[in-house]
């Protein structure tokens, strides 16, 4: 069984830095893209970052010069430093990852964390 568990959210002040991690375990093959999604209190869920195998990165146009997404692939974990963080960054943020396992190493599955709380205080 996969699992995706973040860590790392929690209450900062505006202006702040926060560090999330996302940790995928379990019967892995490998592991092609990891990101970070977002949603908002009353808002739609949005892309924040995404980081593929080869470490080429996209970010939404609201984070840019602020998020940086990074990987560790020998530690299966994905990164999301946060600076300069603002009241509408409070989300609760969940990671995703693209991977494939032991057992069926053909066969590419998306899965999802459970997510973690980020709250900026103006």
């Amino acid at each position: 069984q996969v699992q995706l568990v973040e860590s790392g959210g929690g209450l900062v002040q505006s202006g702040g830095s926060l560090r999330l991690s996302c940790a995928a375990s379990g019967s892995i093959f490998l592991i092609y893209g990891m990101g970070w999604y977002r949603h908002a209190p009353g808002k739609q869920c949005e892309f924040v970052a995404s980081i593929a195998s080869g470490g080429s990165t996209n970010y939404a146009d609201s984070v840019k010069g602020r998020f940086t997404i990074s990987r560790d692939n020998a530690k299966n974990t994905v990164y999301l430093q946060m600076n300069s963080l603002k009241p509408e960054d409070t989300a609760v943020y969940y990671c995703n990852a693209d991977l494939t396992e032991k057992s069926r190493p053909w066969l590419s599955t998306h899965y999802w964390g459970k997510g973690t709380l980020v709250t900026v205080s103006s």
